[in-house]
């Protein structure tokens, strides 16, 4: 195998196993990394790592085909550079007619662009397993750590709809392990059931000792 090869395995392993669970960010069912904190986990791993904004012939910061727009940026590690390719989008993850696209909306498509470059690298790859699958097609379903059972949407209690990467990202938070809402509950359960043992052994104990 060849030193580059063995280097890039090397690194990518490392960005890939930082947990990224507890930053994960949500928008329309879609799940995001800020840039600035998966910036920020790059740098601290390699320091020398550098992001480049290119820029079209006439010096913008965003390119057109006279329609709409895109950004093209590159995050560069170990000296291997990945580049990403994004559209200017709206808050409904749609891509802005060029006459409707201001500065504010290429500056935040410019961070989103450099935040996906990063996962290149490996930071916070895997919340966008799914995201290149065809239309129409889903990606597949994740296994409960506990049971076993595909992690599916339910009902929240306010009514909306929590999506598996959400149940997902909150097990991993929480309870450390992808975990599907059914055990998820089965452990706040025994949780609590554990601290009311533990208040009456307090209260058990507290009453045979002999007062002052």
């Amino acid at each position: 195998m060849e030193q580059n090869a063995i280097e890039e395995y090397n690194y990518f392993s490392e960005l890939y196993a930082i947990n990224v669970g507890d930053k994960i960010e949500k928008k329309n069912s879609l799940s995001y990394l800020s840039w600035a904190w998966a910036w920020a986990e790059l740098k601290k791993k390699h320091p020398d790592a550098t992001y480049t904004v290119y820029e079209n012939r006439d010096g913008w910061s965003y390119h057109t085909d006279g329609k709409t727009c895109w950004v093209k940026t590159g995050v560069t590690v170990a000296g291997i550079e990945h580049v990403e390719y994004l559209p200017v989008m709206d808050h409904r993850n749609n891509s802005i007619p060029l006459e409707r696209v201001t500065s504010t909306d290429v500056n935040k498509a410019i961070q989103r662009s450099l935040t996906k470059a990063c996962a290149r690298h490996g930071v916070g790859l895997y919340i966008y397993a799914g995201e290149d699958l065809p239309e129409g097609e889903d990606a597949p379903p994740v296994p409960c750590s506990v049971c076993g059972n595909a992690i599916v949407p339910v009902i929240a209690k306010d009514g909306r709809t929590m999506q598996p990467d959400e149940i997902i990202a909150t097990g991993e938070r929480r309870f450390g392990r992808k975990l599907c809402s059914t055990c998820q509950k089965k452990v706040i359960a025994a949780e609590k059931e554990l601290e009311k043992q533990q208040q009456a052994f307090d209260a058990s104990l507290s009453a045979a000792l002999p007062t002052a």
